[in-house]
């Protein structure tokens, strides 16, 4: 299968040329600023485990940008466990400005020419560049096969990346230095869908980019000499910037550092908005703030939503447990509001990763590998069992079987603190196909809201004794924002960019085709989308 969906993080950091030093900078001076570059990755290590890497950019050097990228874990790879080798590392590719990356696998393809930064070489300087990319573009196909028929083009990787490698190309393809800020404006009216970026050229230039929706998140902080942008602010937070310096990076806006100057400019004027809402409910470390919304604040919120909803009997053996960790900040806020202990029933393997950023046939054998229960928290218990999202179902179907015969639990409620996801996304989340997803068989493919018949069926399904989803109106409440600001295709069938809504029918037509609707939506879409 392409590899075609990642959910991946992006960072970069640069330290301005001239007499200043910013206190954030390592001993070592501002010439290897990118010192700190491994730091932020491993902030961001959440969205991604598979590979890592990043490029600097050094005049003193004759590689004037260096990209380094292996697979592994970020301390894998700058091998920060082995103070030698990492020493090494740093000073080979020490550089007064980086980017970083770290990725996620979906179907295999665990390959080193996947992992990012992408490094583009030529002769010009301002042609050679290095780039980082977070999100997914919907219209891959159409600009793959664009791209294929047009003189003797060849593609070796099956990736939006290189495609938009590519068209980065195309347009500093003149004689004349284009404006990173006039390369963004051209490729927003040819690229549909979610991109968060980053890139280095050999000129010393840097841009920082997000798409006109503002569905990938990007923070930034600029103090002084010293400017850094990162996928999720905990990053940037833990380098030591002020909580009031640390921005969200506006949708349709990039921050362009040419000649030793910053520049933030708007390149797209699209009105429209569409932050994707899972970002709040798993993704993001639940330290960081995107749009002005505290992640913690938010899951936080979702779970006093649960308990107000709730319906089961809530007495001296009613215990909250969350599904570790990402859940824990509902189901504390849950069982404060029902006046019940919150306890960790589930014990979380914490070096066997994330088990849906993962992917692949594996998912069951990792998902009983990454949690333990305990018998002593839940044997008799009447468990609510608090859950951030059920896509594949895979995992809870594990946990309901452990907590009932390993835990010895009398009962098992499931609560999720979001509604049931009934669509695929097509914007950089591992879900292309309605047949993987739980619960279209039980609510169909429209608004994800579901009767007690239908949460019933599911509960049965899965078995435990019920199960419960929160309205889709809950999000944008918990969010803090208005509806139509928010991605929320995978819940409502509704899609913010016209690709998107596209393909989202032909998934629709495999699905209702009765098929097994096997390999992802874009392997069915050709030049006709």
């Amino acid at each position: 299968m392409s590899e075609l969906h990642h959910e991946c993080g992006v960072a970069a950091i640069y330290h301005l040329a001239g007499d200043a030093v910013s206190p954030l900078c390592p001993p070592q001076g501002p010439d290897e600023i990118s010192r700190l570059m491994p730091r932020m990755l491993l902030d961001i290590q959440n969205r991604g485990q598979l590979s890592a890497g990043m490029t600097t950019y050094n005049p003193d050097r004759n590689q004037l940008i260096d990209n380094y990228r292996k697979l592994g874990t970020v301390s894998e790879v700058f091998r920060l466990n082995h103070r030698g080798k990492c020493e090494a590392l740093m000073r080979e590719y020490a550089g007064r400005a980086a980017i970083g990356h770290v990725r996620y696998a979906t179907c295999g393809q665990e390959d080193r020419s996947y992992a990012q930064p992408f490094e583009r070489h030529h002769l010009q300087k301002h042609k050679w560049f290095s780039f980082a990319f977070n999100g997914q573009l919907a219209n891959y196909p159409v600009l793959r096969d664009k791209l294929l028929a047009e003189d003797d083009h060849h593609l070796a990787r099956t990736t939006d990346t290189e495609i938009i490698m590519h068209e980065i190309s195309r347009e500093l393809s003149g004689y004349r230095r284009m404006p990173l800020i006039d390369v963004m404006r051209h490729l927003a009216t040819r690229f549909d869908g979610a991109y968060s970026l980053a890139l280095v050229n050999a000129m010393g230039d840097m841009l920082i980019a997000r798409d006109p929706l503002g569905i990938k998140p990007m923070s930034y902080a600029i103090e002084g000499p010293l400017v850094a942008a990162a996928s999720e602010s905990v990053a940037l937070m833990n380098l030591g910037f002020g909580v009031d310096s640390i921005k969200s990076l506006e949708p349709g806006t990039a921050i362009s550092i040419t000649d030793n100057q910053v520049s933030i400019e708007q390149f797209s004027d699209n009105p429209r908005r569409g932050h994707c809402f899972f970002e709040w409910i798993y993704f993001a470390n639940v330290a960081s703030k995107m749009d002005g919304r505290s992640v913690y604040l938010a899951r936080k919120t979702l779970g006093e939503e649960l308990a107000r909803m709730e319906t089961a009997p809530v007495d001296e053996d009613t215990i909250v447990v969350p599904v570790p960790d990402t859940s824990k900040a509902a189901a504390d806020s849950m069982a404060y509001r029902l006046g019940v202990p919150c306890l960790e029933g589930l014990i979380r393997n914490r070096y066997s990763g994330r088990t849906f950023i993962e992917g692949g046939a594996n998912r069951e054998a990792k998902a009983a590998a990454k949690y333990t229960p305990l018998p002593e928290v839940l044997a008799g218990k009447r468990v609510l069992l608090v859950e951030d999202s059920i896509v594949r179902s895979t995992t809870m179907r594990v946990l309901i079987d452990k907590i009932r015969q390993v835990g010895h639990a009398k009962e098992i409620h499931v609560r999720v603190a979001c509604p049931p996801i009934v669509a695929p996304c097509f914007y950089g989340i591992d879900m292309s196909t309605i047949s993987e997803l739980f619960a279209p068989p039980f609510t169909g493919t429209g608004n994800g809201d579901a009767t007690e018949d239908t949460f019933a069926a599911m509960a049965a399904e899965l078995g435990c004794d019920s199960l419960r989803y929160l309205p889709v109106e809950s999000i944008a409440n918990a969010i803090e924002k208005p509806a139509e600001h928010l991605c929320r295709a995978c819940l409502t069938g509704d899609y913010p960019t016209p690709a998107g809504q596209q393909l989202y029918q032909v998934a629709l037509q495999k699905y209702e085709a009765g098929g097994t609707d096997a390999g992802r939506t874009y392997e069915a879409v050709g030049s006709q989308s």
